[in-house]
């Protein structure tokens, strides 16, 4: 396919692949991010995926932009020559409710559903990791269940302790740290997602797989 290429300053392009969060276009996103950094060439600093896109972040003294943009666009038409490295399946064992989970009972009533019920349906589903963001090894998941899609707080929490698992929209996710946050928190992980002194420091990757499992 032929990618949308948008300037971003004098040293990045955006490379929009997809406009929706979808797991067809966000494999695109992730293949042409693997090929890239596969065959590295002088100038290229940095590649930022999202689910739809990248950030192509390059020196421009030592690359031309007519020259990227070529070497893109013909990666864009070439994504099935790169397949992607088999990804993990990473279990998340998950305290829901209570103290762990101040929100779940507003995700039960928004929904008119019991909290038992909520836990059921969260713990379903095999999620994707669509990309990383937010704060380090913050993973944006999907596709959570329909039923389970809830609005975010209208006024962000100031903390949010480290390992809450939330509902925002119709995602979901851990926060890796002690941070400000504005999801439904519906529960607490018992793992940790980032650690600075580990390589690598983050636990998950875009691509993988995330399974909850209830404790």
């Amino acid at each position: 396919m032929r990618p949308n290429i948008r300037f971003a300053g004098d040293g990045a392009l955006v490379v929009e692949l997809g406009e929706k969060i979808d797991q067809t276009i966000n494999a695109k996103v992730q293949a042409l991010a693997f090929a890239l950094e596969q065959g590295k060439f002088d100038g290229l600093v940095e590649v930022v995926p999202t689910s739809c896109s990248l950030m192509i972040y390059y020196d421009p003294l030592k690359t031309e932009l007519s020259a990227l943009k070529e070497r893109l666009i013909a990666l864009g038409e070439r994504l099935q020559e790169f397949p992607l490295p088999e990804r993990k399946v990473v279990e998340i064992p998950t305290g829901y409710g209570g103290i762990f989970g101040p929100d779940l009972s507003f995700v039960a009533e928004y929904h008119n559903l019991s909290e038992d019920e909520v836990i059921d349906l969260h713990v379903e589903p095999l999620y994707h990791v669509y990309m990383l963001g937010f704060t380090p090894g913050f993973a944006y998941l999907g596709d959570l269940p329909q039923k389970l899609a809830t609005p975010r707080l209208k006024t962000p929490r100031l903390k949010v302790p480290a390992g809450s698992v939330g509902i925002g929209g119709d995602q979901t996710g851990i926060y890796p740290i002690e941070s400000p946050g504005g999801w439904r928190i519906i529960g607490r992980a018992s793992v940790t997602l980032f650690d600075p002194a580990k390589d690598p420091p983050t636990l998950l990757f875009p691509g993988d797989r995330v399974r909850f499992i209830r404790i």
